[in-house]
């Protein structure tokens, strides 16, 4: 909508998770090189955790694009592991491309998965499995994990697996009954959210990326009013901003002023009952209004 009004090839703030846009802070750069160089290694348990919105999915773009890229790698990715033992194994083998029937055994599926295992071992690849949103693994899962992380040659793990996961997660490998699988985790990194520096320079990559030229739509304060408000947390970021340039638009205003951030955290639920001042009802107001001149400027040929 307001693309050509801010000088931008696309939407700087979508919530789709696109490499193109990946921001190279401190701590994400971090969790990257930390999840490839535990991979180089051999190690066989990886965890990646984070609370809900600090990019975890975009990392593991990141990471699968990363991985095969290398001729040495050859990766298995399961985005939704609330599913059975025997689901998760044939999801393991379908990713493999072993073509084997729904009703094969369980007993014929991990053979089947052990000697594709053991072919990419012998040819010089080593087999990631990369397990999203892993907090939502029942306890059995984990354990079928733990047991085809157990396939290995005398010197080498056969699968290496990746867990990306919210805080749950941690708090669940601490139980007694997961202690054999939490001994196995070699690497673990924990996902911050941003500063306030990382902010506004998250927010001048974005923008960048979708072509605008020059310093940031945001001011310095403006970013650092909008770190505070999101916690830092990039999807809240993503939401906020883009919220405030759709209210400069409707304005008719080229830089987002602090009334377009207030705006935006009243039309944001999970944020507007932290502030006193932000009504759902003033905002209904304030979109009315940019909407009457949005269309303004639509009718003029200035958006």
């Amino acid at each position: 909508m307001y693309e050509d009004f801010f000088g931008l090839r696309e939407p700087p703030f979508s919530l789709t998770p696109d490499t193109s846009y990946f921001y190279a802070d401190s701590g994400h750069l971090e969790a990257l090189e930390t999840l490839l160089t535990a991979l180089q290694l051999g190690e066989g348990f990886i965890k990646l955790s984070g609370e809900v919105g600090t990019g975890k999915t975009l990392l593991c773009r990141m990471l699968l694009d990363a991985l095969e890229a290398d001729e040495r790698f050859v990766t298995a990715y399961i985005p939704n592991p609330a599913i059975t033992p025997a689901a998760l194994r044939h999801a393991l083998a379908a990713e493999l491309g072993l073509g084997l029937p729904r009703n094969v055994g369980q007993h014929h599926l991990i053979e089947a998965i052990n000697r594709h295992l053991l072919e990419q071992h012998r040819a010089g690849r080593q087999v990631v499995l990369i397990v999203d949103e892993a907090q939502a693994l029942s306890h059995d899962c984990l354990e079928a994990l733990r047991l085809l992380g157990n396939l290995e040659t005398g010197k080498h793990k056969l699968l290496q697996v990746v867990l990306l996961g919210q805080p749950e997660l941690d708090a669940r490998l601490t139980r007694p009954e997961l202690r054999q699988l939490a001994q196995r985790i070699t690497f673990h990194y924990r996902l911050e959210a941003l500063d306030a520096d990382a902010v506004a320079g998250y927010l001048a990559h974005r923008l960048a990326v979708s072509g605008h030229e020059g310093k940031s739509l945001f001011s310095p304060g403006l970013a650092r009013r909008l770190h505070r408000v999101s916690g830092g947390i990039p999807r809240l970021v993503n939401i906020l901003a883009h919220k405030t340039l759709l209210a400069a638009y409707g304005e008719g205003c080229r830089r987002p002023r602090r009334r377009h951030l207030r705006r935006a955290i009243a039309d944001t639920e999970c944020l507007a009952r932290r502030t006193p001042w932000a009504r759902a009802r003033g905002w209904a107001a304030a979109l009315g209004a940019s909407l009457a001149m949005a269309g303004l400027l639509w009718t003029t040929g200035i958006g």
